[in-house]
């Protein structure tokens, strides 16, 4: 497939509905914003609290997306491509801090390591430590943040490194390249669309995050945005201060773009199926071990731990633990078709992008990550709006809280499936169309099969996110449509401490098993297609 070629209609009529989805936000904006006049506008986006919340909002996205990369592109390899004890687990146990509502998270953070009263506090004061370093602010908005998002880039690099030709890493040896200049030659450069599409899911999500500036006290857009909407209900100002943080979002979307090369990475054929080769670590596994286990005690072992305080806590009180089943299966579902709706909107946005590119492809891709950067308050707000004005019959039902998803969400599975699309050599695909294959049997028979890291990964990035929002899920659901999220926050707002933790607790079960379901099925499928290469080549 070439540039020159026409993309087949139904990828061009599924890539448009998914770009007038995503306009209609925008759209909400620009009319509020329109509404207040030029002077004030001026006036609002000139004011200097608002530009320190400009460039406290920059920073903290920078920071956050290195310190993500320093941590998951050593886990991705730790547990790809070494003999890591207990590969597994840690291939699991890395991946589920994206499970912990980022409240949880910074609430566990704060009350160990809080200045005064928190667990650290109360272990060193018999050693005369009356106050520890304060938290709050800049340094644990960065910390809480980059715990609980790093996964977006680990399982993106861990998708990359399965996509890499073994062949490729075993000429460079044959050259003469001892292992660690194999992978700053090789291995690293091949990870570059890997790194920069889980990068900018890291620095959009920490844009969006409510929930940990609020705690940490660190003034960003989401916090001041919600404040505007909560203390004086001025959905003007508060559209102005979205369109700055939109604003930002396009700068970083820019950047993404000079940053990712034009260069093809291609290294996906039948011989990129075969199993690398398994890096023996030697005395190096302690310390990788030990960086393992750090990660994972921070991200997953304290937030459960102080969960679990609060259950037991509640029980030597006489606490009951509650029915959850119904939130389950609620949050489940929701999830579940959220997930499974940015899978399908998401292939025609990344082919198009990958095998047919043109100024209105791009367009459309860059498109979708603006949404993601927006706050889940701002888009259910945008979709209250035009639903209760224009789709009444759709206000506060399923489909709605699913399109919702749809729109906040869909980046994740983009990525994912553009960054596996990269990696697959379109003479393939070019084969299968000169032997007579149409476009669709293509996709189905071809495409597909060798891009489905990349679709698992997106569809359990959507899953594990959706299950976790809580504004557009408290707007949109239908009535009596409880989730594990609205459960939290309602038991936390009546300081019901234990209900929280009970509901935290479930929706950790939830996510891991879902996890866990698809890494093994991903697995199964992979065998599969081994299988089904040899006779896809034969076309």
């Amino acid at each position: 497939m070439k540039s020159s070629i026409r993309p087949p209609l139904f990828l061009t009529i599924a890539a448009g509905v998914v770009a007038i989805a995503i306009a209609l936000p925008l759209v909400y904006l620009v009319t509020r914003a329109v509404g207040i006049g030029g002077e004030e506008f001026w006036q609002l986006i000139s004011r200097p609290r608002n530009i320190s919340i400009f460039f406290n909002s920059a920073l903290m996205a920078a920071t956050v997306t290195v310190f993500s990369a320093l941590i998951a592109v050593p886990l991705a390899f730790l547990t790809v491509r070494t003999d890591l004890p207990g590969r597994n687990f840690w291939l699991i146990a890395t991946t589920l801090p994206l499970a912990v509502p980022s409240y949880v998270g910074s609430f566990a953070l704060i009350a160990t390591l809080a200045p005064r009263g928190s667990f650290l506090q109360l272990l060193l004061e018999p050693l005369g430590v009356e106050e520890l370093p304060s938290i709050y602010g800049f340094p644990g908005t960065v910390l809480a943040i980059t715990l609980f998002t790093y996964p977006y880039l680990l399982l993106s690099v861990r998708s990359g490194l399965q996509g890499i030709d073994p062949s490729i890493e075993e000429a460079s040896r044959s050259l003469g390249y001892n292992s660690r200049e194999t992978f700053f030659r090789v291995v690293l450069p091949q990870l570059k669309p890997s790194i920069i599409a889980g990068g900018l899911l890291v620095a959009l999500y920490s844009l969006r995050d409510f929930g940990t500036p609020s705690l940490m006290r660190f003034d960003t857009f989401t916090r001041a945005i919600f404040i505007q909407y909560k203390a004086s209900f001025n959905r003007n100002t508060a559209a102005v201060l979205s369109l700055m943080l939109v604003t930002l979002v396009l700068v970083i979307l820019w950047l993404e773009y000079r940053m990712r090369s034009r260069a093809a990475y291609y290294s996906r054929g039948s011989a990129s199926l075969r199993p690398p080769k398994i890096i023996k670590l030697g005395i190096w596994k302690w310390p990788a071990l030990g960086f393992c286990l750090l990660i994972t005690s921070f991200g997953v072992f304290l937030p459960v731990g102080i969960t679990i305080f609060w259950l037991l806590r509640g029980f030597n009180t006489g606490y009951t633990f509650p029915n959850l089943l119904p939130s389950i299966f609620n949050s489940a579902l929701a999830a579940g078709l959220a997930a499974l709706a940015a899978t399908i909107f998401a292939l025609p946005i990344a082919i198009l992008s990958v095998r047919f590119p043109s100024k209105i492809t791009a367009v459309i891709e860059r498109f979708s990550y603006i949404s993601f950067g927006i706050p889940g308050i701002v888009i259910a707000l945008s979709l209250v709006f035009f639903g209760a004005n224009y789709l009444p019959f759709l206000y506060q039902t399923l489909p709605m809280l699913v399109f919702a998803y749809l729109v906040l969400f869909l980046p994740q599975s983009v990525g994912g499936v553009r960054t596996s699309l990269l990696q697959v050599n379109p003479q393939l695909e070019e084969s299968a169309r000169s032997l007579g294959r149409s476009a669709w049997q293509t996709l189905i028979e071809i495409t597909l099969p060798l891009v489905r890291p990349g679709v698992l990964s997106g569809a359990v990035l959507v899953f594990l996110t959706a299950i976790k929002e809580l504004p557009a899920t408290m707007l949109l659901a239908p009535i009596g449509f409880n989730t594990l999220a609205t459960q939290i926050w309602q038991a936390t707002e009546n300081v019901e401490f234990a209900d929280a933790a009970a509901a935290s607790l479930a929706m950790l079960l939830v996510s891991m098993s879902s996890t866990l379901l698809v890494l093994s099925q991903e697995n199964i499928k992979k065998e599969k297609v081994i299988n089904q290469v040899p006779a896809a080549t034969k076309l």
